[in-house]
């Protein structure tokens, strides 16, 4: 599982974080770590699906989204 946080337009309520909340829910492979105003983080299967994927369910449900996945921790 890869880790992808969001930076979500356009979200002003509760309302607002649970309609990207079920959009992400309804992706194969995705789950939820966390869904606030202005921000979610997921972790998902690259092999089933990509970050584009889960931009486009955000999209679906009414909202602009960046996402920016987490870079590696630096090795030792």
């Amino acid at each position: 599982m890869k880790s992808l946080s969001l930076t979500i337009d356009g979200m002003s309520c509760g309302h607002c974080v649970g309609a990207v909340r079920r959009a992400l829910e309804q992706l194969t492979s995705v789950e939820v770590d966390s869904a606030e105003i202005g921000h979610a983080s997921v972790r998902y299967d690259p092999g089933t699906l990509g970050p584009q994927q889960i931009l486009a369910a955000v999209r679906g449900a009414g909202y602009q989204a960046i996402a920016a996945e987490p870079s590696d921790p630096p090795t030792v």
